[in-house]
């Protein structure tokens, strides 16, 4: 089975290449993009101030490819396929620094307006078509409560935010952020927004590509940080909701700032590396299209939904699957197309269970991940 890549549109998007997955970090410096390699990350989003001609030539050395901000110097590489995207300023769903021009006082004021950024991304592509526009967005998207948008903001908007973009990313921080790991369920809750808003265009305005932002450092938390597992959780909720590339936050603010924490550390560094393994081995998978209802589910804890994905590639049926809340349950399977009696082998884990009449079962412990070859 032949698999399109979703970028195919695009002279100079990211790689055509069906086995290649977007594992991105947000605005790190060049130099360390061999270091980011290693771990498995395949993409740059964002430059400091940049682009600048010795970042490009930093990124060109290390063939680290990047998303980088529309300026004259990156105008002047059009033709240059290491820039594979231009982005937008960073959520400008969220309020914007404003000053008063009578006392010349600092504070905040509302977002910029949705029908702005539709604005700044028709100049952007009218400068250059050959590349996608990544529009990334804040917390809002999932957090109903968060009262960072500022005034006039309204949930509407993100009908008019997502015109503005070709890629479509917003971000949320449940342990680092949100302070709490009972709320990891709000990264899906986000990305099926995102769905929602980005199907609403659909007839008028073209398919858009869905990506989204991860913790893995304590960002600006004293008191906590999200762990391997909670990481492999946002992860692998974002891939079964939708999300087609994935975007690591890796900064440390507090107790001191960290630009690359997560390259300082070492546990997460390891868990981090062996997921984006994971993503590389099934980006094929991944990247061919989901079965629409393949798969229902039943979770024996009625608080803890087990949502899911399918994809048949190769002869095989996959079935990618995440307990949504911090509790333990366990799913009953219910396949379609699947021969009565079967094997899932779930990969990473060395078992095997046997499936019977297209059905099957498993145990879900707090935020679990479960990935099934069937054959």
């Amino acid at each position: 089975m032949s698999v399109q890549s979703v970028y195919s549109r695009w002279k100079f998007g990211p790689p055509k290449d069906p086995s290649y997955f977007p594992i991105a970090v947000w605005l790190q410096q060049p130099r360390n993009a061999s270091r980011f390699k290693q771990a498995g990350i395949n993409l740059y989003v964002g430059l400091w101030q940049g682009p600048t001609e010795e970042q490009l030539n930093v990124l060109h050395e290390a063939k680290m490819p990047v998303i980088c901000e529309q300026n004259a110097v990156g105008l002047r590489h059009r033709e240059d396929p290491i820039i594979v995207g231009w982005m937008h300023q960073d959520e400008p769903d969220n309020a914007q620094p404003v000053t008063d021009p009578a006392t010349g006082r600092r504070g905040w004021g509302g977002p910029v307006p949705p029908e702005r950024v539709v604005e700044w991304y028709r100049q952007i592509k009218s400068r250059d078509p050959d590349r996608p526009v990544l529009l990334n967005l804040g917390q809002g998207v999932a957090n109903d409560s968060w009262v960072g948008r500022g005034t006039g903001a309204h949930p509407d908007d993100y009908f008019t935010y997502v015109k503005g973009a070709d890629i479509v990313s917003y971000d949320v921080y449940p342990v680092a952020g949100l302070n709490s790991e009972d709320l990891l369920w709000y990264v899906g809750k986000g990305l099926e927004r995102l769905q929602l808003w980005t199907r609403w265009n659909e007839s008028t305005d073209g398919r858009k590509i869905l990506w989204n932002a991860l913790e893995c450092t304590r960002i600006s938390n004293r008191e906590r940080k999200p762990s391997p597992h909670h990481v492999r959780a946002e992860v692998w909720m974002s891939l079964i909701h939708g999300s087609q590339g994935i975007i690591y936050f890796v900064h440390q603010f507090e107790p001191n700032f960290v630009e690359a924490a997560l390259l300082e550390d070492r546990e997460m560094l390891e868990a981090v590396t062996e997921i984006n393994r994971q993503i590389r081995e099934l980006a094929p998978v991944l990247n061919s299209p989901s079965i629409i209802d393949g798969v229902s589910v039943r979770s024996s804890n009625p608080d803890v939904p087990v949502h899911a994905m399918v994809k048949r590639y190769q002869g095989a049926t996959y079935l990618f699957a995440v307990g949504m809340r911090n509790a333990s349950t366990t799913a009953e399977f219910t396949l379609q197309g699947v021969p009565g009696r079967a094997i899932a082998e779930v990969l990473g884990e060395g078992r095997r269970i046997t499936v019977r009449q297209a059905r099957f079962e498993d145990t879900f412990k707090p935020w679990a991940v479960h990935l099934y070859r069937i054959r």
